[in-house]
């Protein structure tokens, strides 16, 4: 019965969706930041494949076609983004200077955290992207000599993180305006927090939108600098 399922070229997809519905019902019934969907549905996943022995192949096999539509989705984002565009044109300086700010951040930390943790190139790059939507991340990883595959880890790591603390931090620092409340999420945590910053609200959410196609840009460019500098 196990190898009549993980033969099936649909297994790894529905496995997929099935549990991150799961995820959705625990996220309706516990109001906890760390019960997002996402990590939820992997750890369903990782222990389904654990429990009952299935290869992680088997189930690439039919999870890989969830990721066509990472691409479309990422553009969908701009829906929000156009309903709001007002917002754009009365503060352009600060809305490009805060996501600037934020990937110039980003770049500097990880050049600073791999210089002390002695990490080799190719370990430097797989990770400089970690804050870039994975469509964009695993090209500019593969570019500069890194490990996709690893690079996709990093930037999943980095958007739960940033989904499951966004609020927490807003209120921490006192962070207000639904502007940079947007900016700061989507600089940080890419379409994963995007997510997060619809839920808080249509301002936050557009922003956040803006944030990840900007934010993709600079640090491509970003990283043709930095990626020489180990």
């Amino acid at each position: 019965m196990n190898e009549i399922l993980t033969d099936s070229t649909f297994f790894g997809m529905f496995l997929t969706l099935a549990c991150y519905q799961v995820g959705v019902l625990v996220k309706r019934k516990v109001k906890v930041a760390l019960a997002t969907p996402l990590l939820v549905a992997v750890v369903l996943i990782i222990g389904i494949l654990l429990v009952f022995h299935i290869d992680y192949e088997n189930y690439e096999n039919g999870a890989k076609y969830i990721s066509y539509f990472l691409t479309p989705a990422t553009v969908s984002l701009a829906v929000p983004l156009y309903r709001r565009m007002t917002l754009l044109k009365k503060h352009p300086a600060a809305i490009f200077g805060g996501i600037a700010s934020g990937v110039l951040t980003a770049m500097v930390s990880i050049f600073l955290l791999s210089l002390v943790f002695g990490l080799t190139h190719e370990q430097y790059v797989t990770i400089l992207p970690k804050s870039i939507t994975t469509a964009i991340g695993m090209g500019v990883s593969d570019k500069m000599g890194g490990i996709p595959a690893l690079t996709v880890v990093a930037i999943s790591i980095t958007g739960v993180t940033g989904t499951v603390l966004a609020e927490v931090i807003c209120k921490l620092f006192r962070i207000r305006e639904p502007i940079a409340k947007g900016l700061a999420i989507g600089t940080a945590a890419h379409a994963l927090g995007t997510s997060k910053a619809m839920e808080i609200g249509e301002i936050e959410g557009a922003m956040s939108s803006l944030s990840i196609v900007v934010a993709g840009i600079m640090t491509v460019l970003a990283v043709q600098v930095f990626g020489g500098f180990i």
